[in-house]
């Protein structure tokens, strides 16, 4: 049915929109399409990329580029399938589940919401929050800073920066409607213009590589992929996309899944293209200034890389668009975890905790975190993430074969999830003991016996055994 649909599939479609929770009702009623046409999903696809590129995914695939070197294509190919294809796999997942809540339900209720407050706190206040001062910082700053002490500056920029992004937090809709019509374009524009630099001034050869580049450049880019966070994040964008789509008219779910699907791949081809460019970005760079792998960050090689084409005024133009779009992406994060907490934790301890306390609370924990430094939060997140990350990975693939599959094995998603954590969780710990200068020789060493476990993925051999305990289990109950 197109233009000529019924009153009564209209108020059906909006009906589905508000029970979404994601958009409120309208005076207008919907008009029923049955696909959407090219500029609906151009805009789609925007909308899909913009919640998904931020300043934070500008500094890896550079760090990349610089230690890989030479061995940068396989480096970048691991790297897009955690950073790109596991994100939008995440987003159809999640899209055809009808919810995170739901995906997460289907391994139980305490599940749902103790994987949810990880995810927030691990894309809020605890790592992406922190990071957006951070890498600003050190985009903007550092390069001027001169002989001032860098951490009396950064207190200094970090105080003013969440001072802001605190009294933007009150209402993020004006800023998002400012920046969100520039940034998008600004940004690319920039990375436009670097790589043509690159491509035009390249005139020597990649370096060796080096730090954690050195060997296995495959797996390492695909651990790397998971500092975006993009996969975490897009547990809860599947639901935001498809709501968009029945904003636009598009009322039967089997087509809403597929222009998720459309805007999804267009999305997936626009990172890869930025992904890769950035990352022979990186290589020219680290051609030209060679990086310590131990302490140096995306930021330093873009600013190495601005400083020596362009000069200063390139280095303070890109420091300058990199602040503006932190300020936008914290701005935004602090809303989304303090709403979801909000809604999650209304009282504690008795008391009542509104928005506004849970934006103080957040903007103030994550200005004490970002002083510890962006090299330090990188090297902190990375064994969190290979905790979450793991069970996220589980989750999508037993969703994306629902239908065909764990519908009829539902204890799947209960068993494989447990023996998934349990391995990714240990291996956190045990890389965590390392940050911290210690060591649990025990652990590493039984860790160590897990197939895979030298590429980081000794989780996937469990999750096997989970998947099929879960379908003997399933079996039992049935008989």
């Amino acid at each position: 049915m197109t233009d000529g649909a019924q009153p009564a599939d209209r108020t059906r479609n909006q009906r589905t929109v508000d029970r979404e929770g994601l958009a409120a009702p309208t005076a207008d009623p919907i008009r029923v399409r049955m696909r959407l046409g090219a500029r609906e999903r151009m805009l789609l696809t925007f909308t899909f990329f913009s919640m998904f590129f931020g300043a934070g995914n500008l500094i890896f695939p550079p760090c990349l580029g610089a230690q890989a070197g030479s061995r940068t294509a396989p480096a970048t190919v691991g790297f897009i399938i955690s950073a790109v294809g596991l994100p939008v796999l995440g987003v159809m997942a999640v899209s055809a589940a009808g919810g995170f809540e739901r995906l997460a339900n289907r391994v139980s209720p305490g599940f749902a919401q103790g994987l949810g407050v990880a995810i927030m706190l691990t894309i809020g206040p605890c790592f992406a929050i922190p990071r957006t001062a951070t890498t600003s910082f050190e985009m903007a700053v550092v390069p001027f800073a001169g002989e001032t002490p860098t951490w009396i500056a950064q207190l200094a920029y970090s105080f003013v920066f969440f001072a802001v992004a605190f009294a933007l937090s009150r209402h993020p809709e004006k800023l998002s409607k400012v920046l969100g019509r520039f940034m998008g374009p600004l940004l690319l524009v920039m990375i436009a213009v670097l790589f043509v630099a690159c491509v035009l001034g390249f005139q020597g050869e990649a370096a060796a590589p080096m730090g954690d580049y050195s060997d296995g450049q495959l797996a390492r880019g695909f651990l790397d992929g998971y500092q975006t966070m993009d996969l975490l994040a897009a547990l809860y964008f599947g639901i935001v996309i498809s709501a968009n789509a029945r904003q636009m008219g598009i009322a039967s779910d089997a087509q809403v899944r597929r222009e998720t699907g459309y805007a999804g791949l267009g999305t997936g081809v626009l990172l890869i293209v930025i992904y890769s460019a950035l990352s022979f970005v990186g290589v020219v760079s680290g051609s030209l200034v060679a990086i310590d792998p131990k302490s140096d960050t995306g930021a330093t090689v873009l600013t190495n890389l601005t400083g020596a084409m362009f000069g200063p005024f390139g280095t303070a133009f890109l420091g300058a668009v990199f602040v503006i779009a932190c300020l936008n992406v914290c701005t935004g994060l602090i809303c989304t975890c303090s709403s979801y907490f909000q809604s999650r934790f209304p009282t504690v301890a008795g008391h009542h905790i509104g928005y506004r306390v849970w934006t103080v609370v957040f903007t103030i924990f994550s200005f004490i975190v970002s002083n510890a430094g962006l090299s330090a939060i990188i090297t902190v997140s990375v064994p969190v993430l290979s905790a979450l990350y793991p069970i996220a990975i589980v989750l999508v693939a037993l969703s994306l074969a629902h239908n065909v599959f764990s519908v009829r094995f539902p204890r799947v998603y209960f068993w494989t999830v447990l023996f998934t954590g349990v391995a990714a969780g240990l291996r956190c710990i045990a890389s965590l003991a390392v940050v911290f200068g210690v060591s649990i020789p025990w652990l590493d060493t039984a860790l160590s016996w897990l197939p895979f476990s030298q590429f980081t993925l000794g989780w996937v051999v469990p999750a096997l055994v989970g998947l099929v305990i879960g379908m003997a289990d399933g079996l039992l109950r049935r008989r």
